[in-house]
């Protein structure tokens, strides 16, 4: 049989679909191949806007309608935030929920068997465990990612994800312990730990995410250990040095912002305020050589107004961050921030995206230019034309270099010479 899984979302829903389409190598069920039909067709499912399930809708329908003779899975977010409109969604014959995975193949194998249609999707519960999964190889055999974290108890005003997700919970260190060791064992020469609220990590068995990064870093065949997005929550300057005395730990930070206004800020249940953010990024500065802070910004949230929005623009130019993921608010069924009053209008927030991006483009140019004449260690993980591959540095800014050999997979110093089309270029040393 034959098996192809959609995954939209994050980098954690990228890895569950990893996991679970080694399930199914497991139990010799093997992934369809480019334009082959597939026996079995899974849509790992994203919710955080309602433009996602828009998504979801379509990319199921469209993988019933390439594979009408397969099995349709409809599993991950939107199946665990909103039951009831998943049920409704006709072209899936299971419905999976967002813990559970291992009942997979066995829903699949019953389903094959009766042609009843499958639907588990149990709640979350407080204090549920960790759910027991890995991956030990990717199809890119540079960067593995590692889920070591699920969950989030902020309920931020706009965001779906704890509804989703439930509430945190860790991979227990012993487990991730025996991931990183078959990853590295595997050739994996970077690895990426990635989470709901990764910053969270241990918390419920008295340890830390330092203990995770720690743990990755003492493999000696894993050559980078880099973090996913963090929230701007536990890096005191006393955890900083901590991981700062890990030369492994790769020094890019993806750390949260969502707004540099104040009032904004609570407005979103966020945990923290731009003086908190600003120090953190001065301790991560002052402690990492080299450090990339990247981040996310989103303009138009309900009740944004015109000072609110330009606070916003200037913290983000004061912070000067090495790229930035801008949006503009979507609002979601289900949360508090849905029925907020004091809309922003579509047209304001298109304006205070350009606004934004224009920006933090400039922050993000000005960071690229300072890497000229520096000497990285490099990455490389295509070819992405004729002899010239691209590859990302330990800050992951990304490069290109001109090689008459091949250089994928090799970990190689460059020196930067230049910028090009929103990235560094470089010639080998």
């Amino acid at each position: 049989m034959k098996a192809r899984i959609y995954t939209l979302g994050c980098k954690v829903n990228q890895y569950e679909s990893e996991a679970m389409m080694g399930m199914l190598a497991d139990n010799g069920i093997r992934a369809a191949e480019k334009g082959e039909p597939a026996d079995i067709v899974i849509v790992n499912s994203c919710t955080v806007t309602a433009q996602s399930d828009h998504k979801v809708r379509q990319t199921l329908h469209r993988a019933k309608k390439d594979n009408p003779d397969s099995v349709a899975v409809l599993t991950g977010c939107m199946v665990q935030a909103f039951p009831e409109e998943s049920e409704a969604l006709a072209d899936a014959d299971i419905i999976l929920g967002n813990s559970g995975r291992n009942k997979l193949l066995p829903h699949i194998m019953n389903f094959m068997s009766t042609k009843q249609r499958i639907i588990d999707v149990p709640e979350h519960t407080k204090g549920e465990k960790f759910e027991s999964m890995k991956v030990s190889s990717y199809s890119e055999r540079t960067r593995a990612f590692v889920k070591i974290e699920d969950g989030c108890n902020r309920f931020c005003s706009y965001c779906i994800i704890p509804y989703a997700r439930g509430r945190v919970r860790s991979k227990p260190l012993d487990e991730l312990k025996e991931e990183l060791h078959e990853l590295a064992e595997n050739g994996y020469k970077e690895v990426v730990l990635t989470g709901i609220n990764l910053s969270c990590y241990g918390q419920e068995f008295g340890l830390h995410l330092c203990d995770a990064i720690e743990a990755a870093c003492a493999e000696e065949k894993i050559e980078r250990v880099r973090l996913g997005s963090l929230e701007p929550e536990q890096l005191s300057k006393d955890v900083i040095e901590r991981m700062a005395k890990q030369p492994k730990l790769c020094p890019q930070f993806h750390l949260s912002l969502q707004s540099g206004c104040d009032e904004t800020l609570k407005r979103m249940n966020r945990h923290y305020d731009t003086a908190e953010y600003r120090e953190i990024c001065n301790n991560l500065r002052a402690t990492f050589d080299n450090v990339a802070i990247t981040t996310d910004i989103m303009v138009g949230f309900a009740g944004e107004t015109e000072e609110e929005f330009e606070q916003s623009l200037n913290f983000a130019k004061e912070i000067s961050f090495a790229k930035v993921h801008v949006f503009a608010y979507s609002r979601r069924p289900g949360t508090k921030a849905y029925d907020a009053p004091n809309q922003v209008s579509n047209r304001d927030k298109e304006k205070r995206s350009h606004a934004m991006i224009e920006a933090t483009v400039a922050t993000q140019n000005a960071f690229y230019n300072a890497q000229i004449d520096k000497v990285e260690t490099v990455l490389f993980e295509r070819e992405k034309s004729a002899g010239i591959y691209e590859g990302y540095t330990m800050n992951y800014t990304p490069v290109l270099v001109h090689s008459d050999v091949p250089v994928s997979g090799q970990i190689l110093p460059v020196k930067i010479t230049g910028t090009e089309n929103g990235c560094c270029t470089g010639e080998l040393c």
